[in-house]
């Protein structure tokens, strides 16, 4: 090969070389003479690769999912409902029932007029989903009946509903890689969660099971009062309504404030007025699952004054605009988990978005709207198992993984050096970079480097020392043959390269099927494997050839090969 080629070939490796050392040591921030010490470069290295949880520390979670619990609550919501629809309609429904025993879920309509039972199916389909119900009719009674199949279906959707919510508020907290997935059976609804290197677990957890049950709702006033219709007791607020609760209305606590103006909005809270109550109109308005975002805003720049602004999807949207146009001069409470956090008087008609305000700290209102924006959980969560793996037993792990890896690589080296002499020099250049070029990979593609990952590793030098005993052998055999050293080296390279291209490929098949159906550490074994694998391609072959071209370069002449 000619000298321009090879300074081609050199200048790619040192480029690739110099990047992967400064992804692996380098600063992530305007270096200073202290991240050129050793200990600058172990605190770089140490911030640039993401540790798992059996390397760093952090908490392991067994979440169940209450799905009966779901599914009572959704037969509760479908049961009043379906009454709303019926009697709004002016149907001759007298009452509902409703079945919630765990594998018995069924919703009843009472009808005075059994010859209305087909009429007030039909109002019921228009404005309930229960195409999934079995629906039948005996005497004054319409029964839906949810079958056993159906649940079971909506029990693993409310599993993967709570995945899919827990995902994002766990990814918005800023937990890094962390391990979420179904455990055990289908049918017993757990999840797993490993959060490596959480620093407050306890506030991760309340996020986790954090309820966020918002809606708007009409408040039960008389016309135009100022301000609005509260109570200061919640017996005072029942007897409001003749002593008793009806179906359609809710008695719910409100820390009393100055009115707002407009909807939406609410001036800060005073902390010691007594709570109040207030009456307000069952179902709302809408809820939360017609949210399309939130956000934490500072009112004025003080800590303690913040607030969360959100904005409907446009069928929510819809719904809101229709219900405040039509409701100009009354009140709208804004609840939260059965709270009222701000009671709006309707000045106008209003659309798309609205706030929620009071006396929110800066990190409250953030998890607030955090909450919000992913949804509510479907069902309540409770805690099966709980963890903590501590930094000292991560460290050890630590040290034991390194001390592995080097004690390995030494071994490898030593036995290159003495087997294949000037040849193992080589070996040993390609080694070193592989795993540095492995590591800056893992680190780029923010991979979650484990335990098992470590395995990886060192089983990719092993592949990688592998590849080189196929070359040197090869090479071997070529000079033994009689052939020049030039032509040795050329066919010693070109005839092992279908062998190692051979096994690295059926392994990274293997890797890849472990990568799509094992959980996080087989994952990470899989992927830094895979990573090893591919690098070893370049370090083995590229960068192996690249020297020995550069040793025929400088000693054209020579007769023997140090190999």
């Amino acid at each position: 090969m000619n000298r321009t080629g090879l300074w081609i070939r050199t200048a790619i490796i040192i480029a690739i070389t110099l990047g992967g050392i400064y992804m692996v040591f380098g600063p992530r921030h305007t270096p200073t003479s202290a991240d050129f010490t050793w200990a600058g470069i172990k605190e770089n290295l140490s911030k640039n690769i993401n540790l798992g949880l059996d390397l760093r520390g952090g908490s392991h979670l067994v979440m169940r999912v209450k799905t009966d619990d779901y599914l009572k609550k959704l037969t509760e919501n479908n049961a009043q409902a379906a009454l709303s629809a019926a009697q709004d309609a002016k149907l001759p429904v007298t009452g509902n029932s409703m079945t919630t025993d765990p594998g018995n879920y069924s919703i009843s309509l009472a009808l005075s007029d059994p010859s209305q039972a087909q009429a007030v199916v039909d109002e019921v389909r228009k404005k309930v989903d229960l195409a999934s119900w079995t629906q039948s009719t005996s005497g004054n009674n319409v029964t839906w009946s949810l079958p056993t199949q159906t649940a079971t279906l909506l029990k693993r959707q409310a599993v993967d509903q709570e995945l899919k919510i827990i995902d994002s508020r766990i990814n918005a907290f800023g937990v890094k890689e962390p391990t979420l997935q179904r455990h055990g059976s289908d049918a017993s609804g757990e999840i797993l969660l490993q959060m490596p290197g959480v620093d407050d677990p306890e506030r991760v957890k309340n996020l986790i099971g954090a309820t966020s049950n918002l809606s708007m709702m009409k408040v039960v006033s008389p016309p135009n009062p100022s301000p609005v219709q509260t109570y200061p007791t919640k017996e005072a607020a029942i007897q409001s309504l003749g002593g008793t609760i009806p179906a359609n209305r809710r008695v719910l606590p409100y820390a009393d404030r100055d009115e707002p103006t407009s909807a939406g909005a609410s001036s800060t809270p005073d902390p010691n007025k007594p709570k109040q109550y207030v009456v307000v109109e069952y179902p709302a308005i809408v809820d939360g699952s017609e949210l399309r975002d939130a956000s934490a805003a500072s009112r004025t720049g003080a800590d303690r004054d913040y607030e969360i602004n959100f904005t409907f999807k446009p069928s929510g949207a819809q719904k809101f605009g229709d219900w405040t146009g039509k409701n100009i001069g009354n009140y709208m409470a804004v609840v939260l988990n059965d709270e009222v956090k701000s009671a709006a008087y309707i000045k106008s008609q209003i659309f798309d978005q609205g706030q929620i305000s009071g006396r929110f700290t800066k990190q409250s209102a953030e998890d607030l709207a955090l909450t919000l924006k992913s949804g509510a959980l479907p069902a309540e969560i409770e805690y099966q198992e709980e963890r903590t793996v501590g930094p000292s037993l991560g460290a050890d792990s630590i040290r034991s993984g390194v001390e592995a890896s080097l004690g390995g690589l030494a071994l490898v080296v030593i036995f290159m050096l003495f087997y294949y002499r000037g040849a193992g020099i080589n070996a040993v250049i390609a080694l070193i970079l592989n795993m540095i070029l492995t590591i800056a990979a893992l680190i780029m593609i923010k991979s979650t480097l484990t335990l098992p990952g470590i395995a990886g590793l060192i089983l990719g030098i092993g592949m990688a020392v592998d590849s080189n005993v196929l070359i040197f052998e090869r090479i071997r055999e070529e000079l033994r043959l009689g052939i020049s050293i030039p032509e040795s080296i050329s066919i010693g390279f070109d005839r092992a390269f279908v062998t190692i291209i051979d096994t690295h490929v059926t392994t990274i098949i293997s890797s890849l099927i472990l990568y799509m159906t094992g959980s996080g550490p087989i994952r990470g074994f899989a992927v830094t494997l895979i990573l090893g694998l591919l690098i070893n391609l370049f370090t083995a072959v590229f960068v192996s050839r690249t020297i020995f071209n550069w040793e025929l370069s400088l000693w054209p002449n020579r007769e023997k090969l140090s190999i």
